[in-house]
């Protein structure tokens, strides 16, 4: 039952991925952001499998919450209409194709490496207090900036949106 459950959700998990870059329903990038929550929502699933409940959690509330809210943000934001009418060129579309055949290469030449290497047992060392207190004690100063520069990114866009400012 378990490996039908992690079948399932790869699959889901790639169909959605495939639907973000190229939905054949609608060229919307609001839809495509919708699939991209849905990708990552049967990628949590995927982590709930393999008991990386902390991870799952994460997944969710912070991707799928917050970075895509900021995503809906920046697209409700700009004026989008000119990008769903252009057509995709061959250079581009040839460049894509020869880029995604190289991520397929490495990851079944990896796979088939791992394979004859044999399971590795799995290690998990920590929990998520450890993981709290390192973060906060450690790498507060790193932590902070980030969320800064979050900020500085979110202001930065509202004001490049804005249509006239006064």
């Amino acid at each position: 039952m378990h490996d039908a459950f992690f079948y399932i959700f790869a699959i889901l998990t790639v169909f959605c991925a495939v639907m973000v870059v190229a939905n054949p329903v609608s060229r919307s990038p609001i839809t495509s952001a919708m699939f991209l929550v849905l990708t990552i929502t049967c990628m949590a699933a995927l982590f709930v499998q393999l008991h990386a409940f902390f991870l799952a959690a994460v997944q969710i509330l912070v991707y799928a919450g917050a970075v895509m809210v900021l995503f809906l943000f920046v697209i409700m934001l700009l004026d989008l209409k000119e990008e769903e009418r252009r057509r995709i060129k061959a250079v581009s579309a040839g460049l894509g194709t020869l880029a995604v055949g190289s991520i397929l290469f490495l990851i079944i030449k990896s796979t088939l490496q791992f394979g004859q290497a044999g399971a590795i047992p799995p290690h998990t060392e920590g929990s998520t207090a450890s993981l709290g207190k390192l973060l906060f004690s450690n790498y507060v100063l790193p932590f902070e900036i980030l969320s800064l520069l979050l900020l500085v990114a979110m202001v930065g866009v509202i004001l490049l949106s804005k249509k006239d400012l006064k």
